[in-house]
């Protein structure tokens, strides 16, 4: 193991060890959010919707919350963390350390996708036992899980590294991630929005996330599954040569 791989597997152990030492902060608290919603939404709609035939509205909403909650989660890590060292002063230590740009990269990318994982994990255990929730097309399923958490932490990595106080930081989350999750069908199907709605829908890359991820358990979507990881996969590409070139250059990391 060269210097640099092993500056990886320590930066990783490292993001792991911040969430994992308030588990209940990081991964029950998002996981007991996601739930309420399930369960406000499910009396309130139960025997009133059905979006797709043969399947319940509460069996259409879990996958969305599911992946909701993996999106904040998975920019979360990243972000809090970027945004924590410049802020404390403690950003100085890794950019001493024989880490790559791609080393980095990495470390915070896998890191965002274990807790993501975990909180997707957990809300699963608990819904199922009471949501019968096939699983239709696993490998998609977890195909647009890798693609649409990673995405979500290389964003975190480009707003934790433009941030330079919290405030910032809340900004990103309160004025672009959740809004866009909230808007990209998690609890409701595109096709019931009116004309303009629908074709604005269509421009935001959360909806596709999360109907493609809600594809793997129905085996059924608002659109094709190529086209949702296209999207993804597009979007992906996009923020991490974005997220790259600050690493490479030191915007905001080095001054």
């Amino acid at each position: 193991m060269n210097a640099n791989q092993l500056g990886f597997y320590t930066l990783l152990k490292k993001e792991v060890m911040r969430f994992w030492a308030v588990l209940g902060q990081t991964v029950m608290a998002p996981v007991v959010t996601a739930l309420l919603y399930l369960l406000v939404f499910a009396q309130a709609m139960s025997g009133r919707a059905e979006v797709y035939e043969g399947v319940t509205y509460t069996q259409f909403l879990l996958p969305g919350l599911v992946m909701m909650t993996v999106l904040q989660n998975a920019f979360a890590n990243s972000s809090s963390s970027l945004a924590q060292s410049k802020i404390m002063g403690s950003l100085v230590f890794l950019l001493m350390a024989p880490l790559g740009h791609w080393e980095f990269f990495f470390a915070h990318v896998v890191a965002g996708l274990i807790r993501a994982a975990l909180v997707a994990t957990a809300m699963l255990v608990v819904a199922i036992p009471f949501v019968d929730l096939p699983i239709a097309q696993p490998l998609a399923l977890i195909a647009m899980f890798l693609l649409a958490g990673g995405s979500l932490a290389v964003l975190g990595i480009i707003a934790g590294i433009v941030s330079s106080k919290f405030d910032h930081l809340a900004a990103f989350s309160n004025f672009i991630i959740t809004p866009l999750s909230f808007l990209s069908g998690v609890f409701y199907s595109v096709h019931s929005l009116p004309a303009v709605w629908f074709k604005a829908s269509h421009l935001n890359p959360f909806f596709y996330m999360i109907d493609g991820f809600r594809y793997g358990f129905f085996g059924r979507s608002d659109v094709s599954i190529w086209q949702s990881l296209a999207w993804t996969s597009g979007f992906f590409i996009a923020i991490s040569a974005v997220a790259l070139w600050m690493l490479m250059t030191g915007y905001k990391l080095r001054k």
